[in-house]
């Protein structure tokens, strides 16, 4: 189930148990004990607080009553539906719920075995790139003989209050889960990738088209076992929690339980009818107040649905937090959508596979450029380049490549005052075919995420084949911090750090001579190509060669006039030695260029003639190539 699980703060559950049950003594956690100090980091806002185990609430505790559920959860006295909405979202998973909750039968209160019982449970969460087991005792803060926080339906159900105790173990005190983020939560409980969807941004209200793709991506997430939340924007302090006249909440997380196309009529003209009604479903971690509106638990509109198709959906007429809307009338309300894909990187599944590359690293603020690691964002153009550097490569001809950028959390200190995460970002810039050391020198941007002080950061972008590097930084220069990237591709990467500025010197130096220049050859693009394969196809591709190393385009189809726009970088001993430039077709040859650059010309642009080789290589050959040098001596300054 898990590649490693790392005990947090050192606490082995079953060496803990086990001393317990020789003792005779239930556990009591040291590390996080029956205080105040584990409530609270600013002061206690409740008034006396009791700890008290399961067993002195009620006769018969258990984990779960009746399996479990979304409806298991309500919310209590902290300001964390997003941790309860993410909790609901993944009651509703089986495979999810037992990776947090694990071995849960033998953590179960076994009325058989009373002597099995040591007052110690443990949970897992995904923590900065790997599974964490936190160790709790079971004293839960109560007032007045009730739990303060998360509780369930049943009086005699624990789950969801102890795993709370344990995320808030993890983050130093109970006070530190107010006002988190969603996102987060179900990153934490499934080791996924989650990415915000901006309803507002993307005029999903409005966009009709744009609505019904932004269905079908939230429908698919949800059928492969993925996490999703969603809220509406609080604007002012005032508006936070407010209740609207539909019933909805603002400033308030929302589990999301289900999506469906839902047939509309009965019997067989429902199944003949080709009309479905994009539906989600969610719940409010109050477990109370609903939406009102069309297709709410009472409306009318669901006469329009069969007994047998409600049945299906779970409708039920009462107030539990939990009900049906349109996806139209979702888009009109909800401002914020959390997806929360589980990134599937198995070859036996019958969904896409995802190659997964994951790397560590850290903004490290030094003196020497060349060391520099915290050069912060684009906007500083003196210093961006300084920072961390990943290469990687995109092998298809075009390929959707998620990138999630996360840092390591400060919320988790909050009595240290260290609670302000960073705010952080990430450029992508395509960059030579073969270019194995850092870049100095700015390259064509393709894309970028936003700068936010959040854990996480992600995008989710279509990029053509070539090779790229991603910059990952803070928004400022001179910030340090750790940091995990994240890059899925459809195919492997090859993703790696670019740690040297320039080619390295061996102990083969002095014999087999060390590069003098630096060249970038920009071949820009191709016209007048008048070869064909044997098929008749015109698919040209080129060839550049410096001193026997060769960089290849990708293939361009169907072109007599292709625009190439492919980069190669060398490292030349030989300055005087020319650089050869072919044009393709398949393996038939249409034409070459040699090019001699000036090492005091800093930038050439040249349309040449193509050229035959060998003897006849002064005779023209049909078609022009426009290519763009840069020199330098200095091999640090590309």
């Amino acid at each position: 189930m898990f590649t490693s699980v790392k005990a947090f703060e050192g606490q082995q559950y079953s060496t803990l148990k086990r001393q317990c049950l020789q003792s005779g003594l239930l556990f009591e956690d040291p590390r996080f004990p029956a205080t105040d100090d584990s409530l609270f980091y600013q002061g206690n806002r409740i008034g006396r607080v009791v700890w008290k185990r399961p067993r002195e609430l009620c006769e018969d505790p258990h984990l779960f009553v009746d399996g479990i559920s979304a409806h298991d959860l309500h919310q209590g006295q902290l300001g964390n539906c997003w941790f309860v909405a993410a909790c609901s979202s993944l009651a509703s998973r089986e495979s999810l719920w037992q990776k947090v909750i694990p071995d849960w039968k033998e953590q179960e209160w076994d009325t058989e075995k009373p002597d099995s019982y040591a007052g110690i449970f443990h949970f897992r969460f995904w923590r900065f790139g790997e599974w964490v087991d936190v160790v709790i005792d079971d004293r839960l803060p109560t007032v007045d003989n009730q739990l303060v926080y998360c509780h369930s339906n049943d009086s005699n159900e624990f789950w969801s209050a102890l795993v709370e105790k344990a995320y808030a173990k993890v983050y130093g005190c109970y006070e530190a889960l107010d006002g988190g983020n969603t996102a987060d939560a179900l990153v934490d409980f499934t080791g996924g990738v989650s990415e915000p969807v901006d309803l507002l941004e993307g005029q999903m209200a409005t966009d009709e088209a744009a609505r019904n793709q932004l269905f079908e991506r939230v429908l698919k997430v949800h059928n492969r076992d993925g996490l999703i939340s969603c809220s509406i924007r609080a604007t002012t302090i005032e508006d936070m929690e407010a209740r609207l006249d539909c019933g909805l909440v603002k400033g308030h997380a929302y589990a999301v339980t289900d999506v469906r196309k839902v047939r509309l009529g009965h019997g067989l003209l429902a199944f003949f009818k080709s009309e479905k009604l994009h539906m989600i479903r969610m719940r409010n971690p109050w477990g109370e107040k609903e939406w009102s509106g069309p297709w709410s638990d009472s409306s009318e509109e669901w006469n329009k649905v069969s007994k047998s198709e409600r049945e299906k959906l779970g409708v039920t007429v009462q107030d539990d937090g939990e009900f049906w809307m349109t996806f139209d009338d979702f888009c009109q309300y909800f401002t914020d959508l959390i997806l929360c894909r589980l990134i599937n990187t198995s070859y036996l599944s019958i969904h896409k596979t995802w190659e997964e590359e994951v790397m560590r690293g850290s903004w490290v603020h030094r003196q020497d450029p060349l060391r520099n690691r915290s050069g912060g964002c684009i906007n500083h153009k003196a210093t961006f380049l300084q920072n961390p550097q990943y290469v990687f490569d995109v092998k298809k001809v075009e390929d959707e490549v998620l990138i999630c950028l996360q840092q390591k959390e400060k919320r988790a200190t909050p009595k240290e005052g260290k609670g302000e995460n960073l705010a952080i970002g990430f450029d992508i810039h395509q960059v030579e075919l073969n270019r194995k050391y850092r870049m100095h020198s700015a390259q064509q941007k393709v894309a970028g995420s936003i700068y936010i002080n959040s854990r996480c950061v992600f995008l989710r972008k279509e990029l053509k084949e070539g090779r790229y590097v991603i910059i990952p930084t803070t928004f400022d220069p001179g910030q340090q911090g750790d940091f995990l990237l994240r890059v899925f591709t459809d195919v492997p990467s090859d993703c790696k750090e670019l740690t040297l500025d320039e080619p390295p010197q061996t102990c083969w130096t002095g014999m087999c001579g060390y590069p003098q220049l630096v060249t970038q050859v920009h071949v820009l693009n191709a016209d007048g190509l008048q070869g064909q394969d044997s098929n008749g196809g015109r698919n040209p591709y080129v060839i550049i060669t410096c001193e026997g190393e060769r960089v290849r385009s990708p293939v361009h189809k169907d072109t007599r006039c292709p625009n190439f726009d492919i980069k190669g970088l060398f490292y030349r001993k030989k300055p005087k030695e020319g650089i050869h430039i072919e044009n393709m077709i398949v393996d038939t040859f249409l034409g070459q260029v040699i090019l001699f650059s000036d090492p005091n010309e800093r930038q050439e642009q040249h349309t040449l003639h193509l050229r035959d080789k060998g003897s006849r290589q002064d005779n023209d050959l049909p078609g022009t190539l426009t290519v763009r040098l840069i020199t330098s001596t200095t091999l640090t300054n590309i």
